[in-house]
């Protein structure tokens, strides 16, 4: 047996499947005009009709919100579990996916306090009217509900919902629970893993599903679901322009390459790491970014090669945004011979995508 000599080899010679896709999104979900305390007072005075604009004004929506959600869970028949601290939510989810018949539905509703970014009255001086309210961003510790669903098209999938104002959310998508989704509905053979795809049928549609994942169809995605779950904000609020928009807070997307022999997805990966210790170059984290890099941009620009175990992984710094290029291999695929070599590169965070609220 000859070990090939660079991940070109390695590929050409030894890959008998390859898939590259979203693995992981984790979506900002929040209204742009209430970010900050100018646009929360035109909220309040112009939308909701408020004289003064106050955080007293909030705790109400805050109790209709929180009535409405615990109505949901009990119309709907799913449990309200209230997570322990430190406890992975996972696990909990994945009992209950074992359970769940049906294409389509709710599985639970979580509740957990955590830190949110909200809103609070500040008083203030001026010498000429006196005291006066203002309102100013703070954190609080404050409930959160965690919808977590089964979508027909996206598999399982959890929105996040602060039960405080301005009542931010989180969505969180997984590519590859779309792309089993989506090749079972064609009726195309293929061998699934916990998170990836070892084989399938027809490699080149399974390609071409993946590239069909866009922010439009994440965004539809995200509407029919703010259209079955309580809302935060009223119709009346949403007729007037409260719209809820988009962005990513962190995404991971993989390069999944299945090998003909276990040796050769270490060797990959060796190679693809000696070849790319540069990455963190300032020539190079401008072609990465889109962004043009001078002396006087605040970052470092370095590659870091971390091992964690035996498992190696690269690092890439640009300002706030870290990209991470890890191997992960599947044990299942190993165990026959065939090992599975996803590659995942997560970046947090990254430029927003925008939809319509």
């Amino acid at each position: 047996m000859t070990v090939a000599r660079n991940a070109g080899e390695v590929l050409s010679a030894h890959a008998t499947l390859e898939l590259e896709c979203i693995d992981r999104l984790y979506l900002n979900v929040y209204v742009p005009m209430l970010q900050s305390g100018a646009g929360t007072a035109h909220f309040f005075r112009q939308v909701r009709g408020n004289a003064v604009p106050s955080s007293a004004l909030m705790a109400p929506m805050t109790r209709r919100f929180v009535a409405d959600m615990e109505r949901f869970a009990r119309d709907e028949g799913v449990d309200l579990v209230r997570f322990e601290r430190f406890e992975r939510k996972d696990d909990r989810t994945q009992a209950y996916l074992r359970e769940f018949e049906g294409a389509e539905g709710v599985l639970y509703v979580g509740k957990a306090q955590e830190k949110a970014r909200v809103v609070r009255t500040e008083r203030r001086e001026d010498p000429a009217r006196g005291p006066y309210p203002w309102l100013v961003p703070a954190t609080a510790m404050v409930n959160h509900y965690y919808v977590y669903i089964v979508d027909e098209d996206f598999g399982p999938l959890f929105i996040k919902f602060c039960s405080y104002f301005p009542h931010n959310a989180k969505l969180c998508v997984n590519g590859h629970e779309y792309l089993k989704r989506q090749l079972a509905k064609r009726g195309v053979a293929f061998e699934a893993l916990d998170n990836g795809i070892a084989s399938c049928a027809d490699p080149a549609l399974m390609q071409r599903l993946a590239d069909g994942l866009t922010a439009a169809g994440i965004d539809a995605l995200l509407r029919k679901w703010l259209a079955r779950l309580p809302h935060p904000f009223t119709a009346a609020d949403r007729a007037a322009g409260v719209r809820y928009d988009v962005s990513i807070l962190q995404a991971e997307f993989a390069l999944t390459q299945v090998l003909d022999r276990p040796v050769q997805g270490r060797v990959l990966f060796e190679d693809i790491i000696r070849e790319n210790v540069d990455l963190g170059r300032p020539d190079h984290v401008q072609l990465i970014f889109n962004r043009r890099v001078t002396k006087r941009t605040p970052s470092r620009h370095r590659t870091r090669v971390i091992t964690d175990g035996v498992i190696p992984s690269l690092h890439v710094d640009y300002k706030r945004s870290r990209i991470r290029s890890r191997r992960v291999a599947s044990d299942a695929t190993t165990r026959r011979g065939a090992p599975c070599a996803p590659r995942r590169w997560s970046t947090t965070p990254t430029t927003s995508t925008s939809a319509d609220g």
